[in-house]
């Protein structure tokens, strides 16, 4: 025992060799430096690790939902300042909510919108999906309901970029093939020239807001906004006034335009008035005062050429027309309280031939072409009705996702049932 737990010389000297034989050699060290700075694929593979656990993450769904309702509440309760189209245009069709004192020119972001806190909230629940539920038949009502909820945000996302609104305003024998936007104008500058027909060259309201110089390909001259007025009033303006004119052709050289609060109740809507300059290269044709507030067209020629500038609702015309034939406003006998509206009108397509009477009534609307005619008011001296245009191609959805969410429950907890009572069973 004593014998073998003695080292000899030479075994220690063995040891000390190979400890040596082990030191790095000359230029070891900064080769294994140099291979250090090459980009390490693990670091990478635990990036994306990250952002996968982060984004199916129940803790996010959870933040989403908490957002979604704090976001509900802030904008129903800017309503009151900030009127009901506002309020969803800057809360729930954006990505980031504003906010800033009344009279500073700076804001900054409060609030995750509608269209980030949804986006996110689809995200979560597609990568959810992908990685915690493998397929399996037991598990089919679970992939159901996702799907479901995965299309109801899609749907609700699609309604926003694609869904129009807009009325059809009909007196009685009146015939029309366009409908007009309720809160959004054009400026319209027709080529009447032509004895049988117009050329329209349309410009938007946001073209006008944000835009000082406007060209149009169709149209030989040049636009310059020298102002746009969200909302105002347009009034005469008095003989002996020190004010001049708002401008120097048409209606607009015997008016002034004051600029006022813009409107946020349902029953009201912004007026708005432009002052446009036309040129020709460098050379001034007049400005003119658009509004809702003159009456007709403003006429103008230019190269031998007649035009005509209006200021007026949004039109999006049809390839067909409706005729009002008949309006009806029927009470209870002996008292003021509505019974039934109805409009009876007359559906007219050249090019199809196609040439029938149609009843829109409550709950009764005229489903065509793609659009839906509701019946949503009427004049007060029951001779004229106006209808309400929705044009959403993706109506459909909300009821299919709300379907397939159902129907993958009952699946879910069907499948739950069946196999317990075949447990119980065999028992």
């Amino acid at each position: 025992m004593h014998r073998n737990s003695t080292s000899s010389p030479d075994t220690v000297a063995q040891k000390q060799s190979r400890t040596a034989g082990t030191s790095l050699k000359p230029g070891a060290a900064e080769a294994g430096s140099s291979r250090s700075k090459v980009p390490n694929p693990q670091g990478w593979g635990s990036l994306l690790s990250g952002l996968v656990n982060f984004f199916t993450s129940i803790r996010l769904s959870v933040v989403c939902l908490a957002l979604g309702m704090v976001l509900v509440l802030a904008g129903t309760l800017a309503q009151v300042d900030l009127g009901l189209y506002k309020a969803q245009n800057e809360f729930f069709r954006s990505f980031l909510v504003y906010w800033g004192p009344k009279d500073a020119t700076w804001k900054i972001p409060v609030l995750p919108g509608g269209y980030l806190v949804g986006g996110v909230l689809l995200i979560n629940l597609t990568a959810s999906l992908i990685k915690r539920l493998t397929w399996t038949w037991d598990r089919a009502g679970l992939w159901m309901a996702h799907f479901g909820v995965i299309l109801l945000l899609l749907g609700q996302l699609l309604t926003d970029l694609l869904a129009r609104e807009s009325s059809f305003h009909l007196r009685q024998g009146q015939t029309k093939n366009y409908s007009e936007a309720d809160r959004e104008v054009e400026l319209a500058v027709l080529d009447v020239t032509d004895p049988d027909k117009d050329k329209l060259v349309s410009i938007s309201q946001n073209a006008l807001m944000r835009q000082k110089v406007i060209r149009h390909p169709e149209l030989p001259f040049t636009l310059r906004v020298r102002d746009f007025y969200a909302n105002s009033v347009v009034e005469d303006r008095p003989a002996n006034a020190a004010t001049p004119p708002a401008a120097t052709q048409g209606a607009g050289a015997h008016a002034l335009v004051k600029e006022v609060p813009r409107v946020i109740t349902m029953d009201q809507r912004d007026v708005p008035t432009a002052i446009v300059e036309l040129l020709a290269g460098s050379t001034s044709l007049g400005s003119w005062l658009v509004s809702e507030y003159v009456d007709s067209p403003q006429p103008f020629s230019y190269n031998n050429r007649h035009y005509q500038l209006a200021l007026r609702l949004r039109r999006y015309y049809k390839p067909y027309s409706l005729k009002l034939l008949e309006f009806r406003h029927d009470v209870y006998p002996g008292t003021d309280i509505p019974k039934n509206f109805s409009s009876r009108v007359a559906l007219q397509r050249p090019d199809g031939g196609e040439n029938r009477e149609v009843l829109i009534y409550m709950n009764n609307p005229l489903r065509y072409a793609g659009e839906t005619y509701y019946q949503a008011s009427y004049d007060k001296d029951n001779q004229g009705t106006v209808l309400q245009v929705v044009h959403n191609p993706s109506w459909l959805t909300p009821y299919f996702s709300c379907v397939l969410v159902g129907l993958g429950l009952v699946v879910q907890f069907a499948s739950h049932l069946w196999g317990f009572a075949l447990k119980r069973k065999s028992v």
